[in-house]
């Protein structure tokens, strides 16, 4: 029997968030950008604008809160 090691040398990190009317988008450290539905965050798309922007990275730039 094999197995499959999977080694990832650097893990992309978040380094921008923009919030608008339509979507939720991050930019990454590796140049992706991401960008989502804010439908899929009902919270969010329910929220005031200033709300939204009420933002902060969490755990080394590995998440949003």
């Amino acid at each position: 029997m094999t197995s499959l090691m999977v080694e990832l040398l650097e893990i992309p990190q978040a380094q921008n968030v923009v919030v608008t009317d339509d979507a939720l988008t991050v930019d990454l450290s590796d140049g992706r950008t991401i960008s989502v539905p804010l439908a899929w965050y009902p919270r969010l798309l329910h929220s005031t604008p200033n709300e939204r922007n009420n933002w902060r990275f969490i755990g080394g730039n590995d998440g949003i809160h």
